[in-house]
């Protein structure tokens, strides 16, 4: 029977192996990262992630670089150089350079449409200043060498007007073309700005080597062409290697620690590294089922899912470490089919423990959670039956052979007292419950999403330049604008703009992109086209001619000419000219619901985001969009409901306790909670506010905690220091798998580390005060 069962279970880890195969190499798959995907689909607005997938897209495959010196000839010739570099590579990145007929493309589209086309201040001085004052205007633009630009000939733009508009146009950016170059400039230095595109995934871990190397180069070339020339250099995948950098780091140093620790340990305890290849077999096969399942009933992974459920399955390795401990306490007198026999009510306890946890965060309405609570109950299951169905024909008697440090470690044991009900007992309790509510009182928390990242201080510090230099608009904190129809969207904008022009004299804002800046709505139009015939087509020209000696020819013959570039501009129109290029991501267009667009907002501090994100309030169709608060909201509601599972975890798993230990139950699960609670009031008297992988961690610690607990209470006159060795040995094989993350320079796994750190530790200390009263040592 028990050979059947041992091959049974070998066609289905086959099974297993072909499956990942298939999806790995032949699917192809490549789990989700967007973090978004995890929220419940009902609150997810397909709208509103259109509008960030926009805004994150126009910047993400783009390295923009400043390159300056002191004076303009240095700068350019060391951004020449910098471009020799970037052209060895043109598969890697490109970079686009401003051109003259790029310019004139630029202009004619405007130009076609120009009686469209005012600024502000030109509308309020149409209406209010009188038809002399524009023949004046005009005249000085026709004989005035300071009058402005002039864009064409006089009698195109007789009055100005299309050159103030193409003047505040430029004004929504500092940068400026020069000698085929952009140009920008602060009181120290002449800055050449250069756009370049990456063309691969910034994401792919070869792609980033590449552009990193190639930078790298780049700046080189540079340095030697103007060694006094500064560098600015910003992007999402300097940033995102920087991130694969460190991680590849701390796999190298803190998990090769950890497992050449393990396998230390495993070999002193031991004697061979057979045990430590059956608890990786164990948990190898766990992670296989689970991607299998959660693949057939998902159709998808998330990455947080992966990182989150192998994790979890770490508690897969007490199964085999309990039955091991036993096996070498056992002697050779008894089979490992017998002893199996005797502890599969107790593996089966653990396992059930576990499972139930993970069952009430499947209940949770977030998808994300019942897709890890999927892969860690279903990992735990595919575990505990490779342990039940191989290790009785794998480890034999003589498989095991223990040392001094098996014997000292189990009479280490005599040291820990055993609960009594005494005075001083209640005493020691009431002082650590007393600690426990002192620093859990001044526990706060903190979601914000700011906090996970940690970028170089470099790169910072040239994404701050680099803003401050251009007055680049935030990504991630923008007004969302819908409408039923293209002009609805345009007249939208327009109304919150008038509510964002006083926060822009107040200085709370440098500014604002828009597409009806560059676009008016059809009414908009039709009023500055009416305006304009009625103020400046009659008596203004009039008056212009008698002043330049024109007839009444001329007068018929420029009105009609003028009138030629009355015809609307539309979104349509302006989308398809090159001027349109770096404005395309503010428009949305069509969507499931109607139309939408996207207010972007420059020179936006935290200091003035309160009074900001509240100018659109009560206008129809505006949405304040604050991405960063967004996602810190999903992780907050996460670490709330993943609170409320820890907590009910704890009231489910009690009652399979009380099943089995009745009124002694409270023993099995109080470690785990005091480890708990203790590790929260060491979080609050250290400031360290509570975040969603300290709960993640405490859900890991619970089902932990459980397990030393089950052993504890079931160890006898022949296994009590047996139960002792499956929890030291366990404990210490946490403490190295996952205890050292809080040696990680990564915010989110320094956390994760730190709680299970000091929660294994203290919940290690801890078991032995509840347990039986029961000592005997192994030989």
């Amino acid at each position: 029977m028990r050979n059947r069962l041992a091959l049974l279970w070998l066609l289905v880890v086959s099974l297993l192996l072909a499956h990942n195969a298939w999806l790995w190499v032949g699917q192809r798959i490549t789990p989700d990262t967007d973090i978004m995907a995890l929220l419940p689909v009902q609150q997810r607005d397909p709208v509103l992630q259109q509008s960030f997938i926009h805004m994150v897209d126009a910047a993400q495959q783009r390295v923009i670089v400043l390159i300056g010196a002191a004076d303009w000839p240095e700068a350019t010739r060391a951004a020449d150089a910098y471009l020799n570099v970037i052209k060895t590579q043109p598969g890697v990145m490109s970079a686009a350079a401003p051109t003259e007929q790029l310019q004139q493309a630029w202009l004619t589209i405007f130009q076609q449409h120009r009686l469209a086309l005012l600024s502000g201040e030109q509308e309020q001085q149409l209406r209010s200043e009188p038809a002399s004052w524009w023949s004046d205007a005009a005249l000085r633009q026709l004989y005035s060498p300071f009058s402005g630009p002039k864009l064409g000939a006089w009698r195109d733009d007789p009055f100005g007007l299309f050159a103030g508009w193409v003047q505040e146009r430029a004004q929504e950016t500092p940068v400026r073309p020069r000698d085929g170059y952009l140009y920008v400039a602060d009181a120290k230095r002449q800055y050449v700005l250069l756009s370049l595109t990456v063309h691969d995934s910034v994401f792919a871990m070869g792609t980033q080597k590449a552009v990193t190397g190639l930078l790298t180069q780049a700046h080189g070339a540079a340095f030697q062409a103007t060694p006094a020339a500064d560098i600015i250099t910003a992007g999402v995948i300097l940033h995102a290697a920087a991130a694969g950098q460190q991680a590849s780091g701390e796999v190298w140093t803190i998990g090769l620690g950890s497992l050449l620790g393990i396998i230390l340990l495993m070999w002193l305890t031991f004697h061979t590294l057979k045990p430590i290849l059956l608890i990786l077999l164990s948990i190898i096969i766990g992670c296989l089922g689970s991607l299998s399942v959660c693949w057939m009933l998902f159709g998808h992974i998330h990455l947080l899912t992966l990182v989150f459920g192998a994790s979890l399955i770490g508690v897969a390795q007490d199964y085999g470490i309990f039955f091991l401990a036993h096996r070498l306490s056992a002697g050779p007198q008894r089979s490992s089919i017998d002893l199996m026999r005797q502890l599969r009510p107790s593996l089966t306890l653990t396992l059930l423990s576990a499972v139930i946890g993970y069952l009430g965060l499947a209940l949770t309405p977030f998808p994300g959670l019942r897709n890890m609570a999927v892969f860690s109950a279903v990992g735990l299951i595919f575990a505990w039956l490779t342990v039940l169905c191989w290790y009785p024909g794998l480890v034999s008697a003589n498989s095991l052979r223990s040392g001094a440090l098996v014997r000292w470690y189990g009479n280490t044991l005599r040291l820990w007292p055993v609960w009594r009900n005494q005075l001083r007992y209640w005493l020691l309790a009431c002082a650590v419950l007393a600690l426990a509510v002192i620093g859990i009182s001044r526990l706060g928390s903190n979601d914000d999403i700011r906090l996970l990242q940690n970028s170089p201080p470099q790169l910072i510090e040239d994404q701050i330049k680099l803003s401050r230099l251009l007055d680049a608009p935030t990504p991630v904190q923008f007004y969302l604008v819908r409408g039923a129809s293209e002009q609805q969207v345009l007249e939208r904008e327009e109304t919150l703009k008038h509510a964002l022009d006083p926060l822009i004299a107040q200085k709370k804002l440098t500014g604002y992109q828009a597409v009806s800046n560059w676009v008016p709505s059809a009414a908009t139009q039709q009023h500055r086209i009416a305006l304009q015939t009625d103020k400046l087509f009659g008596e203004a020209l009039t008056t212009l001619a008698r002043q330049t000696g024109a007839d009444a020819d001329w007068i018929s013959q420029t009105r009609a000419h003028l009138l030629q570039a009355a015809a609307p501009l539309t979104v349509e129109q302006f989308m398809q000219a090159p001027a349109s290029e770096p404005w395309r991501h503010l428009w949305l267009g069509a969507t499931v619901d109607g139309y939408a667009s996207i207010v972007a907002l420059r020179g936006l501090s935290q200091r003035d985001l309160a009074v900001v994100r509240h100018a659109g309030d009560g206008q129809a169709g505006v949405q304040w969009v604050d991405k960063v608060a967004e996602i810190s909201g999903v992780l907050g509601q996460y670490r709330q409901y993943m609170g409320w599972v820890v907590c009910g975890s704890y009231l489910l798993i009690y009652g399979l306790l009380f099943l089995r230990y009745r009124k002694q139950a409270w023993r099995v699960l109080l470690p785990a909670a005091l480890a708990s609670g203790l590790t929260l009031a060491v979080l609050g008297l250290s400031h360290q506010p509570l975040q969603l992988f300290h709960v993640l961690a405490f859900m890991l610690l619970l089902g932990i905690g459980v397990d030393y607990g089950i052993f504890m209470q079931e160890s006898d006159h022949d296994h009590g220091s047996a139960a002792w060795l499956a929890t030291g040995l366990s404990a210490a094989n946490t403490l190295l798998s996952f205890g050292l993350l809080a040696l990680s320079q990564t915010p989110a796994l320094r956390a994760f580390g730190w709680t299970l750190l000091s929660g294994i530790t203290l919940v290690w200390l801890i078991v032995p005060l509840f347990r039986k009263d029961l000592l005997h040592g192994i030989d």
